[in-house]
């Protein structure tokens, strides 16, 4: 595929979720046209239109394009660091440290819930502390992460269900957080996070070079000068970041950041120049497809798009498996 080429699919994808923002703001329980949305808009003269539209479904897909774009670059960056395939933003434990604060705070401290999103993003950012930490001999060797993360998420999980039986019967205060949702989400979340999300993924394209280095191997990346430790804790923090922001707001959406990035790399090819700045727009198509299927599939009740994007991303993460290990016997042959 030439150059030109990638750039033209990039810009049309982008162009593409312009138009699904749009179109997606008139579907709901209330299904309005495109010429009501728009007159109301334009002249603010029907405050039914103006409180759904500009109020409820605007925000919550511009939230959907933020939160899906922050967690397919995460999954990007993460797979580059690791050289995995099936590496996602949950593996570093961000996910379930965000978890563990937000349960605790959901369930003993409900006073403190307006804080919620800083208390999700700290514990998040103390659980990948811990597993690098764990990870570190000599510097931080991919497979040690992987080993880490699991560890340390199998604690903490069980740190979850522990909570839930004790407190059984607050526990569905914090089902909605638990399982990812955007609903009730208003301006205000957007405003919380749009600042957050641009300086990470703005990180992130200036971090392109370092991840293609890193694809070469070790001692490649050491004969070019760079120190891989370094590099891979860099771009690494800046995956926990996104990933954690995201968390922090609307809690727990797996899969993003694992099926996204190899459909990048499968229209894209490896190169991150390319495959970084596509996932942000398939990041966020894809988040907003599923949140508008979660919001309207259900009738009267919302189903949280974590779940919608768990029961999507559970069968293709069992494809890459299958995969993977079919790769690994027939190279073995």
């Amino acid at each position: 595929m030439s150059l030109d080429r990638k750039y033209l699919i990039i810009g049309g994808t982008a162009l593409v979720l312009v138009i699904l923002v749009v179109l997606f703001s008139t579907i709901g329980s209330v299904n309005l046209s495109l010429g009501e949305i728009i007159s109301s808009l334009i002249h603010q003269d029907n405050s039914m239109v103006m409180t759904i539209v500009y109020k409820m479904r605007l925000p919550r897909n511009i939230l959907a394009v933020l939160i899906g774009a922050n967690l397919a670059v995460s999954g990007v960056l993460l797979q580059s660091v690791m050289k995995n395939p099936l590496a996602d933003p949950g593996i570093t434990g961000v996910s379930s440290g965000a978890s563990v604060a937000a349960i605790i705070i959901l369930l003993l401290m409900p006073q403190l819930s307006g804080a919620l999103p800083l208390f999700a993003f700290v514990g998040g950012a103390i659980a990948c502390a811990l597993v690098f930490i764990m990870a570190w001999k000599n510097g931080l060797r991919p497979e040690r992460i992987v080993l880490a993360g699991v560890a340390i998420n199998t604690i903490l999980g069980g740190f979850i269900s522990l909570l839930s039986t004790l407190f059984s019967d607050r526990i569905q205060s914090a089902i909605l957080w638990l399982n990812g949702s955007l609903a009730t989400k208003t301006w205000s979340h957007v405003d919380m996070l749009f600042l957050y999300s641009l300086i990470g993924l703005g990180l992130s394209l200036f971090l392109i070079r370092s991840a293609n280095v890193l694809q070469l191997g070790d001692e490649s990346a050491k004969n070019l000068g760079f120190n891989v430790s370094r590099t891979r804790l860099v771009i690494s923090a800046v995956a926990v970041f996104l990933a954690a922001i995201s968390t922090a707001v609307v809690g727990i959406i797996s899969f993003i950041g694992l099926i996204v990035p190899h459909i990048a790399r499968l229209l894209m090819g490896s190169d991150h120049k390319y495959t970084i700045p596509f996932s942000m727009v398939l990041g966020a198509i894809v988040l907003l497809i599923a949140d508008t299927l979660a919001r309207t599939i259900g009738g009267s009740i919302e189903i949280p798009v974590g779940v919608i994007t768990s029961i999507v991303g559970g069968p293709f993460f069992l494809y890459l498996l299958l995969m993977c290990n079919f790769k690994e016997k027939f190279s073995i042959i």
